[in-house]
């Protein structure tokens, strides 16, 4: 489901699912924070080291199931599978866009 996201969010999902890690780091802007599994990562340099590990250690494709807003944020709900106990999971994409770039990524 990635009717009525943001292209900015279609492109990063689409390159999440083929494990593009140009594309996905290309999404964000220079300056983006990404939170996740109780670490921030700050900048291009870091989020794409961020993506590289994730990818290495989970090999994981996602599935966006739906989406709101709220105020700046975009909400996205998330079926993550991949090779991690539990698979699929459902988590809680919360995206700020700015000028048609993710500014920042907080995954819970």
């Amino acid at each position: 489901m990635t009717t009525g996201l943001e292209p900015a969010l279609v492109h990063y999902f689409a390159a999440t699912n083929e494990h593009d890690v140009a594309e996905m780091v290309a999404a964000f802007a220079e300056e983006a924070v990404v939170q996740d599994e109780g670490q921030e990562h700050r900048g291009v340099a870091a989020i794409r080291s961020w993506i590289e590990a994730t990818i290495g250690k989970y090999d994981y494709r996602v599935d966006p199931i739906d989406s709101s807003r709220i105020g700046a944020k975009t909400l996205v709900r998330v079926s993550v599978y991949g090779g991690f106990p539990g698979s699929p999971i459902t988590l809680r994409y919360e995206f700020t866009v700015d000028h048609q770039k993710i500014a920042r990524l907080e995954i819970r």
